[in-house]
């Protein structure tokens, strides 16, 4: 099977420990095959900010574009030097550039997936976007009008990045399931004001002991206070396993914070909510 275009936003450890996976630079070789499926007058779409994502362009016999949040990243200098296709965040704008010459897309803040420019790793993936358009001969005002009516929400993207307001307090849920996607939503929700900031994390049955401390790690960094909830499915793990794993992590970060196990997710966001102090977010 092969593509027109293909994308890559990053390479981080997750899914290691299946199949034979057990290194990042393995789990690259496995993301690396998506790219090299590409038609060669096609194009792929690649991460000058990921090194392993970058690296990627050495097996590829097809057209290669980049996109940065750095606009004097090397690789895109270097991209921009032989005229191809970059996208850059620069002066708060989304940037596409055909070689030196820019086109600028719209200002970050202003597109709604960036909840006002906060969400950093929206602004990469939208980088990504503008170039499969402009590769796919998607004119700018039409780029602008899909960016500006895609909208994070229950209707929209379920589950990805939903931010709830209440009265109260406020929700904010997203699908993030390893190191990469939890240090994301930190850098996000660090940005949001909040009174006092709840956590609630569950344990993954079929990723590495290292991976669920991680993930403990990062919400003892991220929150005021944590709930440990689980599953339905285990994948392979028990209960008290999950729970201990992310302890551990939770405990390495911040011995002192609060926690409490509720294994019922549906008990668990109950419980968050019925004890919401005023003005306080809370993390799912």
């Amino acid at each position: 099977k092969n593509c027109d275009v293909a994308v890559v936003t990053n390479v981080s450890p997750d899914h290691l420990g299946l199949k034979g996976i057990h290194t990042i630079e393995q789990l690259a070789r496995v993301k690396g095959v998506v790219p090299e499926t590409v038609l060669p007058d096609g194009t792929a779409v690649l991460n000058a900010d990921d090194e392993l994502v970058y690296e990627m362009r050495r097996n590829l016999n097809c057209n290669v574009a980049l996109f940065s949040m750095d606009e004097n990243n090397t690789h895109i200098k270097a991209m921009q030097r032989k005229g191809g296709i970059t996208a850059v965040y620069e002066n708060g704008y989304v940037t596409i550039c055909k070689g030196e010459w820019k086109m600028r897309v719209m200002k970050a803040e202003q597109i709604p997936l960036t909840y006002g420019g906060k969400a950093e790793f929206m602004i990469q993936n939208v980088l990504a976007a503008v170039i499969v358009g402009h590769v796919h001969g998607i004119h700018i005002e039409d780029m602008k009008m899909a960016l500006e009516t895609f909208i994070p929400s229950a209707a929209q993207t379920p589950g990805r990045l939903n931010l709830f307001k209440f009265q109260n307090f406020s929700i904010l849920l997203d699908y993030a399931h390893n190191s990469a996607g939890m240090k994301a939503l930190k850098g996000f929700s660090d940005k949001l004001d909040a009174t006092h900031k709840v956590c609630i994390i569950a344990g993954i049955g079929d990723r590495r002991e290292e991976d669920n401390n991680m993930i403990g790690s990062i919400a003892a960094e991220m929150a005021d206070e944590i709930i440990i909830r689980q599953d339905k499915r285990l994948r392979g793990k028990t209960e008290a396993e999950l729970i201990k794993m992310l302890e551990d992590g939770i405990k390495r970060t911040n011995p002192n914070i609060k926690t409490t196990v509720i294994p019922s997710e549906k008990e668990a966001i109950t419980h968050a909510v019925n004890t919401a102090k005023k003005g306080s977010l809370i993390i799912l």
